[in-house]
């Protein structure tokens, strides 16, 4: 009886909804929302990833998308009665627009919506060949000269990038750019990605060897194919690796491998890029319409210019480039960071016998990994999650409902947990001198990330390491390099055989300067961060993550990145947006991202 209340005034509420839009009545729709409302949309209203905050933002929006997104359907959806707590009714909807189908998740307070989230399912008429309308495969009957599910193949990956060319170049083969991959083919989107190393899954591969995934599985999974049941918590990067692999070739993308974009310029005129590719040793020209980096969402590495680099006498080496301990058994290191990359080869240096120094330039923010599984990512994202009924995209639409806005309000209190729970842990760390800080406002991990992207280890054991001393730490900024070592500011030097630079990277357009020109990466701008006004992520408040898997101020270019959930769920968006323009469906992008900062 309760649910059925709940669904009733749900159902009043859309219905109100509904006919506001459908009379264009704006005001009579912004009148339905609370004053401290939120509304993120994923595409479905903005063809963008927009969060209209408060009721002057979402009268504004639908002055201007309204006429055109046209939409209508609102419902509560199918099997899923809204729910009550703490005077707040939360419930998933479906709705459609004139060219699409959505789903999305509301909550409402005093009988308002409080926050809603509207998000693109699928173009009509451009629906994914799935479930029962999957493709039947093998051809019955019989034809003579028929070709075989091979030899089309094969012909596709022939002509495709030659006498054919693609709708869509994707520079960068990992993770992001394979999830983009496998959304734009199901889309039926002719797709090249362009991946510098032999293998797909080499970007995992060829990195230090004690790599593995500091997420759990469950929040890994990857469009269409999930993890199998018994895959690891905490996947090993070699078998990532092979997993990429086998996705790729399952999925059947148009990868490249031995491939490197060496430049790339748009032609406004004619609506395409010209795009230079050597490949495997040969030279080829693509001309797509769209442009993805997914180079990774760290962009590229930063590796310091200290004085006296030159005059080392060791090796040095940026993070992404260690090997990892072997070839420095019963030698000196000195890790230059304090990061998850710093720690995690850190540790590989102890437990490969290398006398082995962390230097902290800055606070960093812990979590264990075994308390954030439980406090932080349990409710959606774990074997109980998914027990209970919860599925990835449940959890995925649970998550990007929460606004940026006022989301550390929700993370805060969870870490005061986590902060509680391992007390003596951290008591443990700053005993031993670690530099400890819980974010600028005391939320932790997933506002650090999102902020910023650094500044935080998830513990999968070297914290234990420094709280004992096997890893040795120093503090303060490097001043310069010696022949033998470096040296602090402090005057502190530090003997070394090999110094590993865990000093992270750059934003993503870094990759557009080199490749496009550094006009065009000044006018797009920087990627990543919320405009905060927190560390690593200056102000204005942008609401929405800069740049990342909507267009851009350079036309036709897309960035996409972040880990591999982000991959997952916002490829759906991007690809949504990428096959929009290709068969020519309008896109009238609401507010397109104005550039606050280059870099």
């Amino acid at each position: 009886m309760l649910d059925a209340t709940h669904d009733m005034d749900v159902t009043n509420l859309l219905t109100a909804l509904e006919d506001a839009l459908t009379a264009e009545d704006v005001q009579a729709a912004v009148d339905l929302f609370v004053d401290d409302c939120y509304w993120r949309d994923l595409v479905a209203f903005t063809w963008n990833i927009k969060t209209m905050e408060g009721k002057e933002a979402v009268e504004a929006m639908l002055n201007a998308q309204l006429a055109q997104t046209k939409p209508t359907i609102w419902r509560i959806a199918d099997g899923e009665p809204a729910t009550e707590e703490g005077g707040v009714t939360t419930a998933w909807i479906t709705f459609e627009t004139d060219v699409a189908r959505g789903a999305g998740l509301l909550r409402m307070r005093d009988g308002k919506i409080w926050t809603l989230l509207t998000s693109m399912v699928e173009l009509k008429g451009h629906e994914e060949p799935l479930g029962y309308d999957r493709p039947l495969g093998a051809k019955h009957g019989a034809g003579k000269h028929r070709t075989t599910w091979l030899e089309e193949r094969e012909k596709e990956e022939t002509e495709l990038g030659y006498t054919t060319q693609p709708y869509t170049v994707i520079i960068g083969g990992g993770q992001g750019g394979i999830a983009l991959g496998a959304r734009l083919r199901q889309l039926g989107v002719p797709t090249i990605i362009i991946e510098k190393n032999d293998r797909p899954g080499d970007s995992w591969r060829n990195r230090y060897k004690s790599l593995c995934l500091h997420d759990p599985v469950w929040y890994d999974h990857l469009p269409y194919l999930p993890f199998p049941p018994n895959w690891p918590v905490f996947s090993p990067k070699d078998k990532i690796g092979d997993w990429l692999e086998m996705y790729t070739k399952i999925m059947e993308l148009n990868y490249w491998t031995r491939s490197e974009c060496t430049s790339a310029s748009y032609d406004a005129a004619a609506g395409e890029w010209t795009v230079k590719v050597n490949r495997d040793g040969g030279k080829v020209t693509l001309r797509p319409k769209q442009l993805v980096f997914a180079t990774g969402m760290s962009g590229k590495a930063n590796l310091p210019d200290y004085p006296g680099m030159e005059a080392f006498k060791g090796d040095q080496h940026h993070s992404s480039k260690h090997p990892g301990p072997d070839a420095y058994r019963g030698k000196k290191a000195v890790v230059v960071g304090s990061n998850n990359s710093a720690h995690d080869i850190c540790a590989a240096l102890w437990e490969g016998d290398v006398d082995v120094t962390m230097v902290q330039r800055s606070t960093t923010h812990i979590v264990r990994s075994e308390t954030l599984m439980d406090i932080g990512l349990s409710a959606l994202y774990s074997e109980e999650a998914v027990a209970a009924g919860m599925t990835t995209n449940k959890a995925d639409m649970i998550f990007a409902s929460l606004p940026y806005a006022i989301l550390h309000e929700f993370q805060i209190p969870l870490y005061e947990q986590m902060k509680e729970r391992d007390k003596d842990f951290y008591a443990g760390l700053e005993k031993a001198g670690f530099q400890l800080d819980w974010g600028a406002d005391g939320s932790g991990l997933f506002m650090k990330y999102l902020r910023r992207g650094s500044g935080y280890y998830i513990d999968i054991g070297a914290s234990q390491l420094v709280i004992d001393g096997e890893i040795k730490l120093a503090h303060g900024q490097v001043t310069e390099v010696v022949e033998d070592g470096l040296v602090l500011e402090d005057g502190t030097k530090l003997e070394a055989d090999v110094i590993i630079y865990a000093t992270g990277y750059g934003s993503m357009n870094g990759w557009v300067a080199d490749l496009v020109g550094q006009d065009v990466a000044d006018a797009v701008g920087k990627c990543w961060g919320l405009g905060s006004d927190t560390p690593k992520d200056p102000g204005p408040w942008e609401g929405e993550q800069r740049n990342m898997w909507k267009p851009t101020q350079q036309e036709a270019l897309w960035f996409h990145g972040g880990n591999l959930h982000q991959s997952r769920h916002y490829s759906q968006f991007l690809s949504l947006q990428i096959k929009a323009r290709m068969e020519g469906i309008p896109t009238p992008v609401y507010e397109l991202q104005d550039v606050h900062h280059l870099s």
